[in-house]
């Protein structure tokens, strides 16, 4: 009972972590005061804000790492990288120390690594702790990821909401204090122990408990907005107690038995929030798709062989577009993809496409929130905005676990998922543009956008694990992510140069660097990205229609193999 103690005291130390380690996300609260002091253009301050997302393509530097250090060791490395990173940022804009823009822009890469190298200590200690339950943990923590901005907007207002520099002290600093408090946790892991079939059931519905409490502490942050110092410094301290308080859940699930059998019994949590495929059943499932693949002389599902006489006789756009659906499908889920196999697959530069002109774009609108609530003349409205999209992105995440919990009533692909999770996006930009000017368009635009991408960024590593194989996963999603630094230079660049082109046009000047005032600030960034965002929109659906036939084909082994098993 000791060790199953110590596990989910390492679950709530790896909460903690997730929670004060997203520091990207709170750029656009201090990115105005940092472009007034460096004296640069809108232009170079999105290089800054893709240098913090470049770091995020080195992360695998942290794989490389636990090879040769301890898990603690690797976990204050990361820190210590924060706090030189955001320290010394944090000594520029307070004019402490002078640095060349150069130097600025290493000191956001670091900044930037720092975050991915938190990511692999969390992701290592989830894995180990609950191997039965791994996807489950993954879920949990990494949704708390989402909620960083909000904690440290708290965390400002509390002590001084006056200064956005503040941001940057408390982003080099908050990190390191909370590895401390992991530090014990992590050092007194359990051994790992099989876990009996009773035990792996009363864990799984902890989790239930656990995001519920999770679900609180957003609606905590999202509604409760602080009108002066002393009530922010209240409400961040009820926000910690929120996250201490999981502590206790595990033990009332423990004390009171029969709610394993009165609402537990209600859910079917055989699948995991994060990784649709089990392993027993993926196997299974390949057991006999391998079987069937015998018979039939074939290695690859194509439906498009199965009706191939019929596509001969159709012409035209109809051709095409059946072209494009049915060949060269997916055989089945899980089938493990080479880093070559991966790149010459359509499904993977449709799942590509579909991230790049999502999930990506919401985050490179959330570092441009300081400027765009500035141009539109909300600049008071800041830190509500970095809170909702803060908020709403981490019920996205949470949302992402919504496919498995209601699987056995409402089976739909995970890619299906996917496009559902897109279609905010475009309306929301659309939106922006015909009403950005308008306080309540901005505010709703801007939740739209977080929880569209907070799904997104929450159900990639299940997708790719579904989609190309469990066992590549690593690989295969650092191969995926590397849309991230390059959509953060691309649509940064694009809303910068319209940013840029309107101020010069003589929209308005402020102190030593150019400030553009007014609604054509963003009005064609807003519709340019509402158009890329229905690309992307297209992309998923095209990639739904690919893989559904595979997801259908799982669902039905996994039911047989389930009723055979009675």
């Amino acid at each position: 009972m000791a060790g199953q103690s110590r596990k989910w005291m390492i679950l709530v130390a790896t909460i903690w972590i997730q929670a004060f380690t997203g520091t990207n996300f709170d750029f656009s609260a201090y990115s105005s005061e940092m472009k007034a002091v460096l004296g640069v253009s809108q232009v170079q301050l999105n290089y800054l804000a893709t240098a913090s997302d470049l770091g995020k393509a080195v992360g695998w530097s942290s794989g490389l790492a636990l090879m040769w250090l301890p898990l603690w060791a690797v976990m204050f490395t990361a820190a210590g990288m924060g706090l030189i990173g955001y320290g010394a940022q944090w000594l520029v804009i307070r004019n402490v120390i002078t640095l060349p823009y150069f130097g600025v822009f290493l000191l956001c890469l670091l900044s930037g690594c720092s975050i991915c190298w938190f990511n692999t200590v969390c992701f290592v200690l989830c894995i180990k702790n609950f191997p039965s339950n791994r996807p489950l943990a993954l879920a949990l923590t990494v949704s708390f990821n989402g909620l960083s901005a909000a904690l440290y907007n708290l965390a400002v207002n509390s002590l001084n909401p006056s200064s956005p520099a503040l941001y940057l002290l408390l982003n080099a600093l908050i990190p390191l204090f909370t590895s401390l408090a992991a530090l014990i946790p992590i050092l007194r892991q359990p051994p790992l122990d099989p876990l009996a079939t009773d035990i792996t059931k009363r864990d799984q519905f902890s989790f239930l408990k656990l995001n519920t409490l999770a679900i609180i502490t957003g609606l905590y942050l999202l509604f409760l907005h602080p009108s002066d110092s002393l009530k922010a410094g209240y409400l961040f301290s009820g926000a910690i107690f929120l996250l201490i308080l999981p502590l206790g859940i595990p033990g009332v699930v423990y004390a009171r038995k029969w709610f394993k059998q009165n609402i537990y019994s209600s859910f079917t949590l055989d699948g995991s929030g994060f990784i649709l495929v089990d392993a027993d059943d993926l196997e299974l499932h390949k057991e006999l798709l391998s079987r069937h693949n015998s018979v039939a002389n074939g290695v690859t599902l194509n439906y498009s062989d199965n009706i191939k006489s019929e596509d001969d006789n159709i012409g035209g756009d109809g051709f095409l577009c059946e072209a494009l659906i049915e060949k060269d499908q997916l055989a089945m889920l899980g089938q493990e993809h080479s880093a070559r196999m991966l790149v010459r697959r359509l499904d993977f530069w449709l799942y590509y496409i579909a991230y790049f002109c999502g999930g990506t774009i919401g985050l490179v609108y959330s570092n441009n929130l300081g400027q765009i609530a500035q141009s539109l003349g909300h600049s008071m409205m800041t830190s509500k905005l970095i809170t909702i999209y803060s908020s709403f992105s981490f019920f996205g995440r949470l949302l992402s676990a919504a496919p498995d919990f209601v699987r056995t009533k409402v089976y739909f692909a995970r890619t299906g998922w996917l496009a559902i999770a897109l279609l905010p996006t475009p309306i929301a930009f659309f939106l922006l543009g015909a009403l950005g000017g308008d306080p309540f368009a901005l505010e709703a635009g801007t939740a739209l956008i977080g929880l569209s991408s907070g799904f997104i960024f929450a159900a990639a590593v299940s997708i790719t694990s579904e989609l190309f194989g469990p066992e590549s996963v690593g690989v295969n999603h650092n191969i995926l992510i590397t849309n991230i630094p390059i959509g953060s230079l691309v649509y940064g660049f694009l809303a910068a140069t319209v940013y840029d082109w309107s101020a010069v046009s003589g929209l308005g000047l402020m102190a030593d660097s150019v400030v553009c005032m007014g609604i054509k600030c963003y009005f064609y960034t807003f519709v340019w990205w509402g158009c890329i965002s229905l690309l992307g929109l297209i992309s998923s659906v095209v990639l739904y229609l690919r893989t559904r036939f595979a997801y259908e084909r799982f669902e039905q082994t996994r039911r047989s193999s389930s009723i055979g098993s009675y």
